[in-house]
């Protein structure tokens, strides 16, 4: 017995799933969960146990450790894996990146290795061997062993032209320069030979190499600005800032060369979020988390240089580890090869088997008695029976087809360069052409079934445009002349010319609003774009004489852009001002208090006060949360709610604007209690928005803005002509719901006549059905037949949206919270141990039962939107379909974030453009815009699918019938295993005279619908090797070859004296005719009597080209009221700038250029100064 804490699982019942977090990874530890739980307990418990975590500052999964400087640290012991028997190997990777297969060495026995596996390449290989048997062969060795070359050959040279491929790539990658110290000194490194514990230096505008830890920068306090593109699609930027003793020490050269600090943190992950280590250094040590961690992937922007120590490298880095694993794919035409393959085997055998009793029943009757027949060997007709059961084998190995794999990979080579060649799929914005990665799947594509589709990047541009308002009830943004009026001829854009500071991007086109700015009579407008100006956490820098602001969210850069055009101009900020140009004239205001962003409060404040000493608070929000805390009269609310209605029903992304004056007696009083909670030592963040509430009471209604979440070109079209091929689209967002929902608008995914259920609404359906089918389990047909009726009664048009947190929730993926407790602990018997079992097998079954559940309710929706979910969970909900449905899937994405889900669909696309090329890296095919994919399957994917099922029913039927001949042929020779044809007709047949009329059947077949007669191309495959096998068989019968080859070559003239035969060209005129009579009645028949859908197209397609180019959006229904889908403010998903402005830290101040940091004697021009 022993006494020891052990761990009870329980749940918290009354918990409901948030929708505004993305849940847990699948590399949260347990003690990270209990951190996550709200927790009640002492001041002095705390207390308590702070003191203990400054004690013992590691965790005891923290047993990573990195030496900075000091390579020949990681090469002990400890620090070494085994790999294979004695052989050991660090634990820490390399900086190469690999994704090769070959090398020089290793192509020819992995190659040949791998296509032995295919079963008919190993047949041929036996059949090889038996003809090198004279008692069983009546074949050259030559008329398998050079179908067998050719067909090695093409695969193996295809393989190593792929190969290449990902050399050059993996080459252009670790081949990338950066700066890395070497013997004290900064020099350009290659990327592949970076390792951990290196010191490295990144410039402006470069990529990061691998994941290390910020030492310092140029920036004050030794922030970093980075784009994160790579890894979640998003182009806004997000600041890193590095340890206080680290940017105080680590900033010239030499203290870089000298620096030895110890880290210990977390063995390597893919949490992109989180980071947990230590760095020991100087007899301290200091808490390391992930604002101080640049991960491999990001781009350093408007940070001159900055400096860091390499803290994961290459396969070790998130990045890679978000990427999954790569899963070899093959399609259900492989699997049918496969099958039709092993099935000619059996169909082989059992034909052989069956010659040969018929040889041995011959030799019995006819053979013994027949002198003439002796051949000197005094064999039993058993005997030779069974001989020429390996004759047969030998003869009739034409039924399996060698050359079958062979020509399905030429076809597939020349169907992706079609793919490659396509100019309609051309994106010329960014020079960036389709490209199909691999050349396995392309028949796949014409059997989707169910897309699933990231939204930022992939559906969307990411990129905010101010496209309408409304001001003091009155709603701007239609097309109107400077008088007010509708314009009823072409759009015309205003001229923001008289602006000196208007950015020559923005466009817009109601003059009316322009002529009311300029003309000052409405203070509401001023007060407006005042307040745009004003109330944000945007951060500006000027270079070259061009203001840029960067924004913590597109939606903050477009509204303050928005107001610059109409003359309201951020200019700079200090940590307790800001400077606005109005209308030309330079003002200064005192920040007092800036109330940021998050995710509960869904609206933020500025506090000003100015210059005649008026303190005004400026507030901008989401419309639910703004209409509570109104002054109670505000006379244009009704007006305001109308225009949010409207620009709702546009699916335009809402906010509202509104102010408060602030006395200056409630201000200090208000002030004081804002200190307070600023500088609280618990639950701060609760303080400060108690606080808040306060002072955001009694506003005044200014107006609200409508900004356009700008969709790629053609994703609505792409949509709608997707569903009509009955193909369902499921977006995987890690956005919030609101943002997520209303893009679900945008691009037509959901109607006004949609019945939207969320993750809470079928949550109980769920669990009503589970606990009937439980109650029902081993019951009549009868009930088990009511368990798999629908979810949903009716036919009403639905869609399912359900956040993360309770798509853990509904599919039982929710991590236990563990609550430990004392107890003691018995050796189990073996009673408990089998009803422990039994315990989890009826879990896992009741989770089984859950998840396909959900899978069916999801599949009964039309459209069904997954946000705020996890890498992982994208990749979950793939591999939920693929499991329960049995249906080909296929996964769209552009950011690292995707590349799980892009892995595990049987078809995974990525876009490639400004965010990244992570997931076309790790992508099947790749092109710029959402809006190809239509092309893709309902095109190329189509003519694929039918063209290779085209060729295989021509390949199987010529193989067939090349066989028969033999078979017939049997019945006159005793069975004997003679063959028909000479042993070059047999040896050429597949590979030369019937090859071309196949192969090209199966890349130009176009069913139809676009050629209604013959081309040059089905000419030239039929009548050429027609061409080709009279040519050769001229020359095998010729006088000339039998004079070089006298033994192989006897037939001399046989060819020219056959056909002198007139019977013979009768023969075969009457066997084409009676063989095409059917083929070409029975088609005309079904065309004119039951025509197909081809057919029915071809009939009408200039009908149908017609309705195409009419084509137009669906207007939604203007209903007053749907403020579910006004609510779509969708700042970031973290803080603002705001605690970077209070502070100070931000704000820029002289520092030694690079030049002085490397101790160059050269002067230089120090960083531009950016308020």
């Amino acid at each position: 017995m022993s006494l020891e804490r052990d761990s009870e699982t329980t749940f918290d019942e009354d918990s409901q799933p948030n929708d505004e977090v993305v849940p847990y990874s699948d590399d949260d530890t347990e003690d990270e969960l209990d951190s996550q739980q709200p927790a009640v307990e002492a001041e002095q418990n705390q207390i308590n146990r702070s003191t203990k975590e400054s004690q013992e500052p590691l965790k005891k999964d923290c047993s990573w450790q990195v030496k900075a400087n000091d390579r020949h640290f990681h090469e002990q012991p400890q620090f070494k894996r085994k790999i294979f028997l004695c052989f050991k190997k660090s634990k820490y990777a390399g900086n190469a990146i690999k994704t090769y297969k070959y090398n020089l060495v290793t192509f020819l026995p992995l190659n040949l290795f791998e296509q032995f596996k295919r079963a008919a390449n190993s047949y041929f290989l036996v059949l090889l061997i038996l003809q090198a048997i004279p008692q069983i062969s009546t074949l050259s060795w030559y008329t398998t062993l050079v179908p067998l070359l050719l067909v090695l050959g093409i695969t193996a040279v295809k393989d190593l032209v792929d190969d290449i491929v990902r050399h050059r790539m993996d080459n252009e990658v670790n081949n990338r320069a950066c700066e890395v110290i070497r013997e004290g000194r900064f020099k350009s490194t290659k990327w592949k030979d970076i390792e951990v514990g290196d010191i490295i230096r990144l410039k402006k505008n470069s990529f990061v190499p691998a994941d290390i830890l910020l030492l310092s920068s140029s920036e004050p306090n030794s922030l970093c600005y980075v784009e994160t593109a790579e890894l979640d699609g998003e182009t806004n930027l997000k600041f890193k800032m590095a340890l206080e003793i680290t940017d105080r020490y680590l900033q010239e050269e030499n203290a870089m060369a000298d620096f030895n600090g110890l880290i210990e943190c977390e063995e390597p992950n893919n949490r992109l979020d989180k980071f947990t280590g230590t760095l020991f250094w100087r007899n301290r040590s200091y808490a390391l988390d992930a604002d101080k961690i640049l991960l491999r992937g990001c781009k350093i922007r408007n940070t001159d240089f900055c400096h860091g120590v390499v803290i994961f490298a290459g396969a070790d880095t998130k990045i890679m580890k978000n990427s999954g694993k790569t899963k070899f794919k093959r399609t259900k035409i492989d699997s049918l090869m496969n099958y039709m393959v092993y099935t000619i085997f059996v169909v082989l055998i059992l034909l052989s088997a069956g010659l040969a009793i018929g040889h041995t029943y011959w030799e019995q009757q006819i053979g013994n008695s027949s002198w003439y027949l002796y051949d000197a060997q005094d064999y039993s007709p058993p005997y030779r029976g069974f001989l020429n059961f390996w004759g047969y084998i030998i003869v009739l190995n034409t039924m399996v087809p060698i050359s079958l794999y062979v020509s399905v990979e030429v076809i597939r080579l020349g169907q992706s360069y079609f793919i490659n060649w396509d100019l309609q799929m051309y994106y010329p914005e960014k020079d960036t052409a389709a490209k199909a990665r691999t050349t396995t799947l392309n028949e796949q594509l014409g059997q989707i079934h169910y897309i699933f589709s990231d939204k930022t990047g992939t559906l969307t541009q990411n990129i905010m445009t101010f496209k309408k308002c409304c001001i003091n009830g009155q709603r701007y943004g239609d097309c109107r002349d400077a008088a007010g009026q509708l314009a009823s001829h072409r759009e015309q854009q205003v001229d923001f010319s008289w602006n000196v500071y208007a950015d020559g991007k923005f466009l817009f086109y109601d003059h009316y609003l322009i002529e009311q700015i300029k003309s000052r009579k409405e203070p509401e407008i001023q007060e407006f774009f005042l307040l745009l100006a004003i109330c944000h956490t945007v951060m500006v820098d000027v270079s070259n004489g061009q203001i840029n602001y960067q924004a913590a969210s597109p939606d903050e850069g477009a509204l303050v852009t928005a107001a610059r055009n109409f003359g309201y101009v951020f200019l700079s900020r200090t940590q307790n001002t800001i400077t606005i140009s109005e209308m030309g004239t330079e003002r200064t205001y005192d920040v007092l208090a800036i109330l940021d962003f998050n995710s509960d409060r869904k609206r933020m404040s500025v506090i000003v006060r100015e210059s005649n000493g008026r303190i005004r608070l400026y507030c901008k929000g989401a419309d639910t949360v703004i209409f509570e805390r109104l002054h109670p009269r505000n006379l244009k609310r009704e007006a305001t709610e109308e225009a949010l209605d409207v620009f709702a029903s546009e699916t335009l992304r809402t906010l509202c604007l509104c102010y408060r004056d602030i006395s200056h007696d409630e201000f200090e009083a208000w002030n004081k209690k804002f200190m307070e909670a600023s500088v609280a030592t618990s639950n701060r963040d609760e303080a400060l928005d108690k606080v808040y509430e306060e002072i955001e009471k009694d506003l005044i209604l200014l107006g609200a803005t409508a900004i356009e979440d700008k969709l790629q070109d053609g994703v609505p079209e792409t949509i709608s002509k997707l569903s009509k091929a009955d193909i369902k689209i499921w977006v995987l967002t890690g956005d919030k719901k609101e943002t997520a929902e209303n893009i679900g608008f945008s691009c037509e995914l959901l109607t006004d006549e949609t019945t939207i259920c969320y993750g809470e609404d079928i949550s109980g359906l769920l669990q009503t059905r589970l606990e009937n089918q439980r109650n029902r389990a081993g019951s009549t047909t009868h009930s088990s037949l009511r368990m798999n009726e629908p979810f949903f009664q009716g036919s009403r048009n639905r869609a399912l949206i359900i956040t993360g947190s309770w798509l853990n929730e509904i599919l039982l993926e929710k991590k236990k919270k563990k609550k430990k407790k004392l107890k003691l602990k018995f050796p189990k018997t073996e009673e408990e141990k089998q009803k422990q079992n039994e315990k989890k097998r009826r879990a896992e079954a009741y989770k089984e039962q859950q998840q396909k559940n959900f899978v069916d309710l999801a599949c009964e929706c039309k459209a069904v939107i997954c946000c705020r979910v996890t890498p992982k969970q994208k990749a979950m909900v793939v591999d939920l379909v693929k499991k329960y449905k049995k249906a080909i899937t296929l996964a769209i994405g552009d950011g690292a974030n995707d590349v799980n889900m892009i892995k595990t669909a049987h078809i995974g696309v990525g876009i490639s453009g400004q965010e990244g090329m992570q997931a076309v890296m790790s992508s099947d095919y790749s092109f710029g815009q959402f809006r190809y994919l239509q092309r893709l399957l309902l095109v190329h994917g189509r003519w694929s699918y039918i063209r290779m099922c085209k060729f295989l029913r021509y390949f199987f039927y010529k193989n067939f019938a090349f066989t028969l001949i033999h078979i017939w042929y049997s019945f006159f020779n005793g069975f004997s295993a003679q063959t028909a044809y000479e042993d070059w007709f047999i040896t050429l047949y597949n590979v030369l005279y019937s090859s071309l009329p196949v192969l090209l059947v199966g890349l130009f077949d176009q069913i139809g619908l676009d050629t209604s007669y013959w081309t040059f191309v089905n000419a030239f495959s039929v009548f050429g090797s027609i061409a080709i096998y009279f040519g050769v068989t001229f020359d095998l019968h010729s006088a000339g070859i039998h004079v070089l080859f006298p033994s192989t070559f006897q037939f001399t003239g046989t060819a020219p004296n056959a056909l002198r035969q007139l019977h013979l060209w009768l023969t075969m005129a009457l066997t084409i005719a009676v063989c095409l009579l059917p083929v070409v009645a029975q088609r005309f028949l079904s065309m004119t009597i039951c025509p197909s859908e081809s057919d029915r197209i071809q009939k009408n397609r200039k009908k149908y080209l017609a309705e195409e180019e009419q084509w137009q959006r669906r207007q939604s229904a203007f209903r007053r009221g749907v403020s579910a889908r006004r609510s779509a403010y969708a700042f970031s998903h973290q803080r603002g700038y705001a605690d970077l402005i209070a502070s100070g830290r931000s704000i820029r101040k002289k520092r030694a250029p690079l030049d002085a940091v490397l101790g160059s004697t050269t002067g230089g021009t120090g960083a531009a100064e950016t308020s």
